[in-house]
Formats: structure tokens, sequence, C-alpha cells
């Protein structure tokens, strides 16, 4: 059974920063694409970032320049730096893995910045 497992949220004052982090389970994931999701109260959840089995990444607009998508395939991990934090950035942040077996979801955590 495959499980994304995501920690690092939190309430921190804008300008501040936090990293998530999702390890994933029951699956080696290292081939396929992985990244980040969010969703406001009242919005659609949102592509954040996501980045490839070789690195490459691709970034929201409203998140370039402060948010890093990394991973660490020897772990099945992957990671999202935020940094310069906005209020507008509360959320529950999703882990995401699209592979050829099915889309898989962690579970959430919530980051909540305060002006």
């Amino acid at each position: 059974q495959v499980q994304l497992v995501e920690s690092g949220g939190g309430l921190v004052q804008a300008g501040g920063s936090l990293r998530l982090s999702c390890a994933a389970f029951g699956r080696d994931f290292r081939l396929n694409v992985m990244g980040w999701y969010r969703q406001a109260p009242g919005k659609q959840r949102e592509l954040v970032a996501r980045i490839s089995s070789v690195g490459s990444t691709y970034y929201a607009d409203s998140m370039k320049g402060r948010f890093t998508i990394s991973r660490d395939n020897a772990k099945n991990t992957v990671y999202l730096q935020m940094n310069s934090l906005k209020p507008e950035d509360t959320a529950v942040y999703y882990c995401n893995v699209d592979s050829p077996m099915g889309v898989y979801w962690g579970q959430g955590t919530q980051v909540t910045v305060s002006s």
C-alpha cells in the first residue's frame, strides 16, 4: 500500500520560512514526477511546484523565487523549501506523485502565515 507522509507545516510569521517534507512508502518513485499542491479555504487545489526524476523543476508563477522543490531519490522523499512566506500562502499543502500506476496524494499539512 502506497503512503505519502507529509511533515513540516505549522504557523509562521510573514517573511518567515518553512520546509515541508514528503516521504513515500510502499513503492519506489525515483522515476516519477513528484510535486506539491495547495488548497486554501474556499479555493480550488492548485499546483505549487513539481520535480521530475532527473531534477527538472516547474513552479507556479506566484512561487517563483520564493519556493524551492527538491528530492532525495535514495530516501524516496520530496521537499519544499518555502521562504519569504506571505499570508496568502496559507493553505493545506499536499504531496503528489504522478506515476503510470496511479496518482497518489498525501494527507496534507497545514501552513498558516500570520501578518
